[in-house]
């Protein structure tokens, strides 16, 4: 029998507590797989230790609100701060998702989870996408019809409390979506 217990980080920036929001959802959704822990990490706010979790991680879900047309200014120092582990190939292999926010419906959000697409991609990481049609009302899963990652609406005005319930529940099906690809990676690393 195999070891396929996982561990997923969700790092993540949030200004004003709706990016929070969706990465709860996110994480509660590897929580609903077996043998899967999930773990936020704000990435503002990075320790040693922080580092070393992200470091162990099986995979890396990386969250952002969309900022003029691309990641918040502290996810982007974030991605500078990877560069050492870039350079050591240390984050190669691991299994790697996005989700983001923004208050319009589109909001430039393709935009960002292109930008996780790459900083992934530089680090020799696996990428997750959304498995999901897009929904033809605001109720379905995958609702503002994204591909790369979560995307969710971050109402203007009003606080995290009043995003959309489907939103949130496709983050949480892309954080089931990446454990179970986690553990499926596991496993085959195990088998050889």
């Amino acid at each position: 029998m195999f070891d396929s217990s996982v561990s997923v980080i969700i790092a993540y920036h949030s200004g004003s507590g709706h990016t929070t929001r969706v990465a709860e959802a996110t994480r509660d959704g590897v929580a609903a797989v077996t043998g899967a822990a999930g773990e936020l990490i704000s990435v503002d706010t990075l320790t040693d230790d922080h580092w070393a979790r992200l470091d162990a991680a099986d995979a890396i879900i990386f969250g952002s609100p969309t900022y003029m047309g691309t990641a918040s200014p502290a996810f982007h120092t974030f991605a500078h701060d990877t560069s050492g582990r870039w350079y050591a190939q240390a984050w190669k292999n691991k299994i790697a998702a996005g989700f983001t926010t923004s208050g319009a419906k589109s909001g430039d959000k393709l935009h960002t989870l292109q930008y996780f697409t790459v900083l992934a991609a530089q680090h020799g990481m696996h990428w997750v996408n959304l498995d999901l049609l897009p929904g033809s009302q605001e109720s379905d899963l995958n609702q503002l019809g994204g591909w790369l990652g979560a995307m969710a609406q971050s109402p203007g005005g009003q606080g995290p409390e009043a995003m959309n319930k489907s939103d949130l529940l496709t983050a949480a099906h892309l954080g089931q979506r990446v454990a179970e690809h986690a553990q499926l990676l596991r496993r085959a690393r195990q088998a050889e």
